[in-house]
C-alpha cells in the first residue's frame, strides 16, 4: 500500500505482544484507521509478535481481517524478522560486541523496555516523527457505544511547539518559559484493575501491601512521602468512565500516564532508550523521568484506556512469574534512584540548545549508580520474605522460589543497569543506522 508523505504526520502505532490478543489487534486496526481518516496520518500499525506460532497465525488472520485503510500500513513481525532487521542496523552501525547488544535489543526473556526499544528502532526506520504504544491486555472505553481513542489528543499535540499547541487542550498552565519546547509526550492512564498484579496482596493484609509495595520508595523517603507514593502506585485513573474530554498542557504528571496509553515524540526516545532488563515489570517508565525532570512540555488527558488481566498471570508458573518480576521491579530502584534524583536536580540542564536531552550526561548518572551498596536490596529482599511467608499459600512458596535466586537476583539488578547505561552510548548511532537502513528493510 502506498501513501502520501505530505498528507500528514507519520506515525508509528505500536503493539508489542508475546500473548495471544486478535480482538486487540482489531481494535488497534480501528484506532489506525481513525488516525488516518481523521487527522491525514499515514499511520505505520507495528505489530511486534514475540507469541508462538500458533498464536502468531491468529494474529496474521486478524491482520488479514483489517479493512484497507488509505494512509494504514500494517506491519506484523516475528522475531525472526526482528532479528534479521537488528542484525542489519547493529552491523551498520558498526557497534562494539554486536551480540550482546542483539541480546539487550531482543533478550529471550520477556523485557518491557526492550520490545518498546525495538518499537523505538523500527520508527526511526520508518521515518516517523512519533511512537503511539499500546498494550495487549488492554482496550478502549466506549462512549455511546464507540470506542474512544487516545490517538485523538495524541495527534492534536505530538511534536508542536507547545506554544502552537496551547489551543488543542482544555487547560493550559505551562509556563511561558516552556512555550518553545516541543510537547514531548501526550499520555493518559487506565481504568480497572490495577496495572500491577498485587491487588490480592492488599485485600489479604493491607500493612503488608504498604509495606511491600512502599519497597519501591527512595530510602529516604519519610512515612508520608512513602504511604503516598504506595497510595499513588498502579491504581491509574480508577473506576472513572470517560464521559467528556479534558486535557491539560504542562510540566506532565507523570503519575497519570501509562505506558499502554502514551504517544512519545521522536526528539526523544531517539535520544534515549529505555532500559532494557528482562523480566522486570515498570522497566519501561524511564522516559517518563526523562521527560518530566528535563522540563519539557507534556499533555495528559482523560481518554484512559481499559487495563484487564490475562488468566496466566494468577496461574502457578504464571503467578511465579510476574511475582519476580515485581521482585526484579524493586531491585532496580537502588540504581534507578540516583538517576532519578541527578536528573531531577539537573533540569533543564538535561537540555542542549535545540531542547534535545543531552544522552551523554544521563548514560554517566546510570554508570555512576552501578557502584550503589547492595545493603538496601538485601533488606528489600528480607521484607519480600518475612511478608509473603505470613501471607502463606502460593506467597509463601514464592518466598521459597526467591532463596536459592537471591545472589543471582542481586547480581542481575546491577548488570541490568550497566547493560543499560551501554545501551545509552551505544543507542544514537543505533537510530542513525536504523534511519539508513530505510522504510524497505524494516516492513519486510
Amino acid at each position: 500500500m502506498t501513501t502520501d508523505p505530505t498528507a500528514g504526520p507519520r506515525i508509528c502505532l505500536a503493539l508489542p505482544t508475546n500473548r495471544p490478543c486478535a480482538d486487540t489487534v482489531a481494535a488497534i486496526g480501528e484506532e489506525a484507521a481513525h488516525a488516518a481518516e481523521h487527522f491525514g496520518a499515514e499511520v505505520h500499525l507495528l505489530i511486534l509478535d514475540s507469541s508462538d506460532e500458533p498464536t502468531f497465525a491468529v494474529h496474521a488472520k486478524a491482520v488479514a481481517a483489517l479493512p484497507d485503510v488509505p494512509g494504514v500500513v500494517v506491519h506484523h513481525l516475528d522475531e525472526a524478522r526482528q532479528r534479521s532487521f537488528l542484525r542489519e542496523v547493529i552491523h551498520r552501525a558498526l557497534a562494539a560486541e554486536p551480540d550482546a547488544l542483539l541480546d539487550l535489543m531482543l533478550p529471550d526473556a520477556v523485557s518491557y523496555g526492550a520490545c518498546t526499544n525495538r518499537a523505538f528502532l523500527f520508527a526511526a526506520a520508518l521515518g516517523c516523527t512519533s511512537v503511539h504504544r499500546r498494550d495487549s491486555d488492554s482496550a478502549y472505553q466506549l462512549l455511546d457505544d464507540r470506542p474512544v481513542f487516545p490517538i485523538h489528543h495524541e495527534l492534536r499535540s505530538i511534536g508542536r511547539r507547545a506554544a502552537d499547541a496551547a489551543g488543542a487542550v482544555t487547560e493550559a498552565p505551562l509556563a511561558p518559559v516552556h512555550a518553545d519546547k516541543p510537547v514531548a509526550v501526550v499520555g493518559s492512564s487506565f481504568v480497572g484493575e490495577l496495572s500491577v498484579d498485587i491487588g490480592e496482596i492488599r485485600e489479604l493484609d493491607e500493612a503488608a501491601y504498604y509495606e511491600v509495595v512502599g519497597l519501591w520508595a527512595p530510602t529516604d523517603a519519610t512515612d508520608d512521602q512513602r504511604r503516598e507514593l504506595v497510595d499513588d502506585s498502579f491504581v491509574g485513573a480508577g473506576t472513572e468512565p470517560f464521559t467528556a474530554d479534558r486535557s491539560v498542557l504542562d510540566l506532565p504528571d507523570i503519575w497519570r500516564v501509562d505506558m499502554c496509553n502514551l504517544a512519545l515524540d521522536h526528539q526523544v526516545y531517539e535520544r534515549v532508550p529505555l532500559p532494557p532488563a528482562t523480566d522486570t515489570i515498570g522497566s519501561d517508565y524511564f522516559l517518563l523521568h526523562v521527560v518530566r525532570d528535563a522540563t519539557l512540555p507534556g499533555v495528559v488527558h482523560n481518554r484512559n484506556i481499559v487495563n484487564y488481566y490475562t488468566p496466566e498471570r494468577r496461574t502457578g508458573p504464571g503467578f511465579t512469574a510476574y511475582q519476580l518480576r515485581f521482585t526484579k521491579f524493586l531491585l532496580s530502584m537502588l540504581y534507578l534512584h540516583p538517576v532519578y534524583a541527578f536528573m531531577e536536580g539537573a533540569a533543564e540542564a538535561l537540555l542542549d540548545g535545540e531542547h534535545l536531552v543531552r544522552a551523554d550526561a544521563i548514560a554517566a548518572a546510570v554508570r555512576r549508580s552501578t557502584d550503589a551498596d547492595r545493603a538496601e536490596n538485601l533488606r528489600r529482599l528480607a521484607v519480600l520474605d518475612r511478608r509473603y511467608r505470613r501471607l502463606g499459600g502460593k506467597y509463601a512458596e514464592f518466598a521459597d522460589h526467591l532463596v536459592p535466586r537471591r545472589q543471582r537476583l542481586l547480581d542481575e539488578a546491577q548488570a541490568d543497569t550497566e547493560d543499560f547505561a551501554r545501551l545509552i552510548e551505544a543507542w544514537a548511532p543505533l537510530v542513525a543506522a536504523a534511519r539508513a537502513t530505510g522504510l524497505d528493510r524494516a516492513a519486510r
